[in-house]
C-alpha cells in the first residue's frame, strides 16, 4: 500500500496561509503599515494604483534592514520579537507572526529595497509567487521601501472575487485611517492614482483627529482619561450633538493596536445614557493601556479581537472613564437652580423683568408664565382671533399641504380609492361586536385623550403648573356623553404622544408606528424613483457646500448616477468637498449637508452588515434616514392621508428593514388588561 500523506511545497503553504493574511489589498497595506510602525518610521507613505490591483507602494524612513535580515524576513515563521513562548505574552508591537511576507510574496510579485542609516549601500529583492528573482546591493535611501505589484497574479480566483475599485479603495481608507490614529506622532501621506487622499503631519492626537475627519470636529472633540494600576484609558469624545446614525467613526485602542469590542462600546454608549437621540451613536477615539499578560490578542487571525482576562473591570472603568468626561465638559442637560422653570425668562421674583415683552396688563413686572401642555393643546380649538391661541405650528411644513403632497393617495380611479379606503376590512371577523355609528350631535374627532376641548379661562387666570404626565391624567369628573368621541371606523384616528396612530376598526384597534408607517412609504416610492430612473428634484436656492472623509466622498462620486436619480444635484468642487445643489422633493425640509453625508454613512453600513445591492441598500438608508423628521403632531386630515397612504404600500405591516409597522389589538385582548 502507497503512502498518500506528505507535506506540501513551500509555494502551496505560503499561498495557504496568504488566504488567511491577505484577503484583500487592504490586507496587504494593514500589514505593512504596521511593519513601517515598528521600524520606528517618522513618515510613511502610501502610494496606490487601480484600488490595490496593480501597485501597493509603502515608504518609510525607518531603522531599515541588514542584507540577511531582509532576506529572512520572507520566510515564513521568522520574526525579530519572539524568542520564547512567554514572549507571546509581552508583545507590545504590531506585526509579530513572521507570516505577512512571506503569504504577500505568495501570491504578488514583490520587490523591495532597503538600507540601514549606518549602511553606505542597500539591499533590493524582488519575489515572484515565493521564487525569489533577484537579490543583489543597491544605493538607495535610508529606511524600507516595499511594492506589491499584480496582487493574486497567480491565483486568478481570489482576484476575481475582488469587489469593484470604489469598494476596495475603501476598506483601504479604513486601514489607514485606523493605523494614523493609533501613531499620531507619525506622519502619514496616501495617494491613489496620482491623486493625494490625505497628508497628515506629525502632531498630537486632537490635530491627528481633526486633519483626518475635517474642522468641524475641532469644536466636539472632548479629552477623556482615567488611570487606574489595572488599566488606563484616554482619547477624545464626541459631544451628543453630533453623534451620527450611522457607527462608523468609533475608534478603539489597545496598546496601540485596533480592536472591535462590542462589549466596550456599550459601556462608551450606557455613558451617554440619556443625551443621546434614538439610534445616534458618538464619535470617540480611546486608547486604553494595559499589561500584555492581561490580554490575549491571538483569537482572531487579523487580530481585531482580543479578550481580557477582567472584562468586567474594563468595562466599569471605560464607563466612568467617559462618564466622568460627559460630565465636566458639561455635555449632558444640568438643571439651572438660578432660574424658575414656571417662567419663559430667568429672571427671579421681584427682580427686574427680562424685557418689556413678558409683562402683562395683569401681572406688573412678572414673567410672562408658560402655558402648561395640556392647555396649549385646548388652546388650538380657540377662535384665531385671540391672542392667546397665537402660537407655531408644529407639525412638518410638508404634511401641512398633505392634500396635495407626495403622501396623497393617487388619483387615477375610483376604484384605487375606494379599496384603499376601505382597508378596515383587513381586520373584520375576530368576535366583537360592532362599532355603532356616529350620531349628528358627535363633534369631529380631535384626537385629544381628554375629551373635548374647552375653553380656559383667560391666560392671567390661569395657575401655573408644571406639565406631567400625570396633568395629563386629569378626566373632568361630568362630562357630556354625546360629547366624547365616538369611535368610528376610517374618521377617529387619534394620535399619542406625537408618535403613535391608533384607529378602531371592527376586531378591537389597530396601533401603528407613525415613523415606521413613513419608512415604508418613502422606501417604495424611493425604491420606485431608483428603479424607473424617475425622482424629482427640488433645486437649492442656495447651494450647499459640505465636505466628506475621502472614504465618503469616492461612495459619492461612485454611486452620482443612483444618487441623481433619487434627486440629489451635486459637484464636485476640491478635495473630498461637493456643493448640493439640488436634493429630493420627498425630503424638503431637512438639514442638506446633515442628510447627505448620513446617507452615506448609512449605505456603507448596510451594504456590509446586509450584503445588500446597490438600489436596495439606497433606497432603505434614505427612507430610514427621511423617517426620523416625521415624529410630530399631525391634523385629522394628515392622520387620515397618512394611513391611506400606508395601506396602499406593498407591505403595510413591516418596513424594509422587518420591524413591524401596525399592531392589532383585539377585543379579547384589551378585555384580557382588565382582568
Amino acid at each position: 500500500m502507497h503512502n498518500v500523506i506528505q507535506l506540501l511545497p513551500d509555494s502551496i503553504a505560503n499561498q495557504i496561509a496568504a488566504g488567511e493574511v491577505v484577503q484583500r489589498p487592504a490586507s496587504v497595506v494593514k500589514e505593512l503599515l504596521e511593519n513601517s510602525v515598528d521600524a520606528k518610521a517618522k513618515s510613511i507613505q502610501v502610494i496606490i494604483r487601480e484600488a490595490g490591483r496593480n501597485l501597493i507602494q509603502i515608504v518609510d524612513d525607518g531603522l531599515g534592514m541588514t542584507e540577511t535580515d531582509a532576506r529572512m524576513s520572507f520566510e515564513r515563521h521568522a520574526t525579530s520579537k519572539i524568542r520564547t513562548s512567554d514572549d507571546l505574552f509581552r508583545i507590545r508591537t504590531m506585526g509579530f507572526r513572521g507570516e505577512a511576507l512571506a503569504s504577500i510574496a505568495a501570491v504578488a510579485q514583490v520587490e523591495m529595497r532597503t538600507r540601514r542609516a549606518d549602511d553606505e549601500l542597500g539591499t533590493l529583492i524582488r519575489i515572484e509567487g515565493s521564487d525569489i528573482k533577484a537579490q543583489e546591493s543597491i544605493s538607495c535611501l535610508p529606511g524600507t521601501n516595499l511594492l506589491i505589484k499584480n496582487l493574486f497574479f497567480n491565483v486568478p480566483a481570489r482576484r476575481n472575487f475582488l469587489k469593484s475599485n470604489s469598494v476596495e479603495m475603501r476598506h483601504i481608507l479604513d486601514e489607514f485611517q485606523r493605523v494614523a490614529l493609533a501613531n499620531p506622532e507619525v506622519a502619514f501621506s496616501l495617494f491613489h492614482n496620482d491623486q493625494e487622499i490625505y497628508n497628515l503631519p506629525a502632531g498630537k492626537l486632537s490635530r491627528r483627529i481633526v486633519d483626518m475627519f475635517g474642522k468641524n470636529y475641532r469644536e466636539q472633540l472632548n479629552f477623556c482619561e482615567e488611570k487606574t494600576p489595572y488599566v488606563t484609558v484616554h482619547g477624545y469624545i464626541g459631544k451628543p450633538e453630533s453623534a451620527k446614525k450611522a457607527r462608523n467613526e468609533q475608534f478603539f485602542f489597545v496598546n496601540n493596536r485596533y480592536i472591535k469590542h462590542n462589549y466596550l462600546h456599550h459601556a462608551v454608549v450606557g455613558a451617554y445614557e440619556g443625551t443621546l437621540p434614538e439610534g445616534s451613536h458618538p464619535f470617540y477615539v480611546l486608547f486604553i493601556e494595559i499589561d500584555p499578560s492581561h490580554i490575549d490578542i491571538n483569537i482572531h487571525p487579523t487580530k481585531t479581537e482580543i479578550k481580557f482576562d477582567d472584562e468586567r473591570s474594563v468595562y466599569a472603568i471605560m464607563m466612568a472613564a467617559v462618564r466622568k468626561a460627559v460630565g465636566l465638559y458639561n455635555l449632558s442637560p444640568s438643571l439651572d437652580f438660578d432660574s424658575d422653570v414656571n417662567f419663559l425668562s430667568g429672571a427671579r421674583p421681584g427682580s427686574a423683568p427680562a424685557g418689556p415683552a413678558s409683562k402683562t396688563p395683569d401681572s406688573g413686572s412678572l414673567p410672562k408664565p408658560i402655558t402648561p401642555s395640556w392647555a396649549t393643546d385646548k388652546a388650538a380649538s380657540r377662535p384665531a382671533s385671540s391672542p392667546a391661541t397665537e402660537r407655531p405650528s408644529l407639525r412638518n411644513e410638508s404634511l401641512d399641504r398633505a392634500a396635495g403632497s407626495s403622501f396623497d393617495m393617487p388619483r387615477s380611479s375610483a376604484s384605487t380609492r375606494s379599496s384603499v379606503n376601505n382597508w378596515q376590512a383587513l381586520y373584520e371577523g375576530v368576535a366583537g361586536a360592532d362599532t355603532p355609528a356616529r350620531t349628528e350631535s358627535t363633534p369631529e374627532p380631535t384626537g385629544d385623550w381628554l375629551g373635548p376641548a374647552q375653553t380656559p379661562p383667560p391666560l392671567a387666570e390661569q395657575p401655573v403648573t408644571l406639565s406631567s404626565r400625570a396633568n395629563q391624567l386629569q378626566v373632568p369628573v361630568e362630562t357630556d356623553e354625546s360629547a366624547v368621541p365616538v369611535g368610528v371606523e376610517g374618521d377617529n384616528i387619534m394620535q399619542l404622544q406625537n408618535r403613535y396612530l391608533l384607529a378602531p376598526v371592527k376586531s378591537g384597534m389597530v396601533l401603528i408606528d407613525q415613523r415606521r408607517a413613513y419608512e415604508r412609504i418613502l422606501y417604495d416610492q424611493f425604491h420606485s424613483a431608483l428603479t424607473k430612473r424617475s425622482g424629482s428634484s427640488q433645486q437649492l436656492l442656495f447651494p450647499k457646500t459640505v465636505t466628506l472623509s475621502p472614504v465618503d466622498c469616492q461612495l459619492a462620486l461612485d454611486l452620482r448616477d443612483d444618487l441623481m436619480s433619487l434627486g440629489f444635484e451635486f459637484d464636485e468642487l476640491g478635495q473630498n468637498t461637493l456643493v448640493i445643489r439640488g436634493v429630493p422633493a420627498l425630503t424638503t425640509g431637512e438639514n442638506e449637508e446633515e442628510l447627505f453625508a448620513n446617507l452615506l454613512a448609512q449605505i456603507r453600513v448596510d451594504t456590509g452588515r446586509l450584503k445588500l445591492d446597490r438600489v436596495e441598500s439606497m433606497a432603505r438608508s434614505l427612507a430610514r434616514r427621511s423617517s426620523q423628521r416625521h415624529v410630530s403632531r399631525l391634523s385629522v386630515t394628515e392622520r387620515k392621508a397618512l394611513i391611506d397612504q400606508l395601506f396602499a404600500s406593498t407591505n403595510p405591516s413591516y418596513t424594509p428593514t422587518g420591524e413591524p409597522v401596525t399592531v392589532v389589538l383585539t377585543l379579547d385582548k384589551i378585555a384580557g388588561l382588565f382582568r
